[in-house]
């Protein structure tokens, strides 16, 4: 990674935006509301950045139709933020030519800020600044982005502008050392997609026991919101629940030969989870081992074989 030594970034830099989706539209107007200036937003799709752009001040929507087309953003702001499919970063750095005293960031969490590494040739800096945010594509995101976490991977001094950035946006920063972004987006993964998988497998276990769709969706909103509530003011142990929360051996065990006898891997699952609730349980204080034990022993014809468990 280039480090700048001359010019410097300006401690609130002007913004840009290659890709006019939903982050770029939420990041941009975020920004503006704290005080910074988006000049330019670009995008192969005119529709699109235009759309961007007109709900931004004094915004310049530029239209990509070659791949050389893009560095134009670079004459009218300082900091270009790469909001583009990740399959499409390494390309868009081969042809961007940020100078020293700019930066090229892209908002990927699985994609390693060295595929920008192209871009950083005449002295500009590269960097990766990525929302723990579920962007809705509505009106309001850029209202429910602040309280979010921003993971921040550059070197100084644009590390220093993205932070202050984060924090202009009234967003948390983390720190992501260099080449873990895969395991840092496969966590990510959890608290978002993966818990509305967990959800959709409730909805099929209440949905094969007779009980519709829609109803079984609006009796768990209450059970789902508790379950976070409880979370972020106990904390993931202090909020755990239910059999393996109580020690309930013989509940797990009729869970599991109940989901067994429905086929597919529906006790798979559970088990697998389970085991990450006898985690949770273990941490609490006076904590039952001999029945997490029993419970252990319940799900483990259920686990299939795997490879240990190397340290981070």
């Amino acid at each position: 990674m280039v480090t700048l030594t001359s010019p410097p970034l300006p401690p609130r830099p002007t913004l840009g935006f290659i890709g006019a989706g939903r982050v770029a539209s939420a990041l941009a107007r975020a920004a503006v509301r704290a005080g910074y200036e988006v000049p330019v937003i670009a995008s192969r799709r005119r529709e699109n950045t235009e759309r961007v752009a007109a709900a931004l001040r004094d915004c310049h929507p530029l239209t990509v139709d070659r791949p050389g087309d893009m560095n134009a953003v670079f004459s009218r702001a300082d900091v270009i933020f790469l909001t583009v499919p990740d399959d499409a970063i390494a390309e868009c750095a081969e042809h961007l030519t940020p100078r020293a005293g700019q930066a090229l960031v892209h908002c990927s969490g699985a994609s390693e800020v060295d595929l920008l590494a192209p871009a950083a040739k005449h002295g500009g800096q590269i960097g990766g600044f990525h929302p723990l945010f579920l962007f809705a594509g509505l009106d309001d995101d850029a209202t429910r982005l602040p309280g979010s976490a921003i993971a921040i991977e550059a070197e100084a001094p644009l590390n220093e502008v993205l932070q202050r950035l984060a924090s202009d946006m009234g967003c948390r920063t983390l720190s992501i050392p260099a080449g873990e972004r895969m395991r840092y987006h496969a966590g990510a993964n959890y608290a978002a997609s993966f818990l509305l998988c967990l959800l959709d497998e409730a909805t099929h276990l209440w949905k094969a026991i007779g009980l519709p769709t829609e109803d079984a969706r609006d009796a768990m909103w209450p059970l789902v919101m508790g379950t976070l509530n409880a979370a972020r003011e106990r904390g993931l142990s202090g909020a755990l629940a239910g059999p393996v929360s109580r020690g309930d051996a013989g509940i797990v065990t009729r869970h599991t030969e109940a989901l067994a006898a429905m086929g597919g891997n529906h006790a798979t699952l559970y088990s697998l989870l389970t085991q990450r609730a006898i985690h949770l349980a273990r941490q609490r204080p006076n904590a039952d081992d001999t029945a997490l034990d029993a419970i252990a022993r319940a799900i483990a014809p259920y686990i299939p074989p795997v490879a240990p468990e190397r340290d981070a």
